[in-house]
């Protein structure tokens, strides 16, 4: 499968190196679509890539599948031109809290004939939270996540300190830059209004902590999780990263466990 990137930050670097400079067998980044071509152009040489900037000639490329490994602004205004020829591998899922924004793509996939595909990003157990809500048999979803104190708020405090409760529609209005897990639980239960979120500003951690409680009339379930950053960017989890590419894996296999 040929991939394209839309991007070329922490996370492309990241798929870049594990996909073509470790020559995976059945994928490989041919394409890359970036704003200024001079910058990246030793992508070009290092992974064996061509460099767009022109976002059609990008899509006519010889690729299969669009990684978009940028930001929500990317999102809004490529993202809609891009499901009407490939199918899309979308990062930052912040962009779809938007709901008409989400509306929209997902009429055009509809209408296009293509998918979009949203990774798991920092977390796990989202497949048992489609699973259980497959009947609306969910009745409450909530996050609880805990960043180191500068991270979240950009500043040194003592104790630790609640910097937000309440549904994940006003998270991202007030944190659109720490509120991508919440969004794609979301997504995947009971929807940005009804799912609880709870920030917290940690000074005694170093790590991201994520804690996720389900419940509903399947049970009751927990997950917590605790990312380690990727190591060429601490900004980013390590977890996400690899969660693009065991998505992309999974696109391309025959066998495919779970969601």
């Amino acid at each position: 499968m040929n991939i394209g990137l839309i991007g070329a930050g922490a996370i492309a670097n990241f798929l870049l190196e594990e996909i073509n400079q470790n020559q995976h067998n059945s994928l490989r980044i041919k394409s890359i679509f970036v704003r200024d071509k001079e910058k990246y152009r030793l992508l070009e040489s290092n992974f064996d890539v061509r460099l767009f900037t022109d976002l059609e000639a990008f899509l006519d490329s010889e690729i299969d599948v669009v990684v978009e490994a940028a930001n929500i602004n990317a999102v809004k205004t490529l993202v809609p031109s891009v499901i009407k020829k490939k199918d899309v591998v979308l990062i930052s899922v912040g962009a779809l809290a938007e709901e008409g924004l989400l509306t929209e793509i997902s009429q055009l996939a509809n209408e296009h004939k293509h998918e979009i595909h949203l990774p798991s990003g920092a977390i796990g157990g989202l497949d048992l939270l489609q699973n259980a809500h497959a009947l609306g048999a969910v009745t409450s979803v909530s996050l609880t996540t805990r960043k180191p104190a500068r991270s979240l708020i950009g500043k040194d405090i003592e104790e630790a300190k609640i910097v937000f409760e309440g549904k994940a529609a006003d998270a991202i209005k007030q944190f659109p830059k720490n509120i991508n897990v919440g969004i794609v639980l979301s997504l995947a239960g009971v929807g940005i209004e009804n799912t609880k979120i709870c920030l917290v500003a940690d000074p005694h951690i170093e790590k991201n902590v994520h804690h996720i409680e389900i419940t509903g009339d399947f049970g009751e379930a927990t997950f917590s999780i605790t990312n380690n950053p990727l190591p060429e960017n601490p900004k980013t989890s390590y977890l996400a990263a690899m969660s693009i590419l065991g998505t992309l894996k999974r696109m391309n296999g025959e066998l495919r466990i779970g969601s």
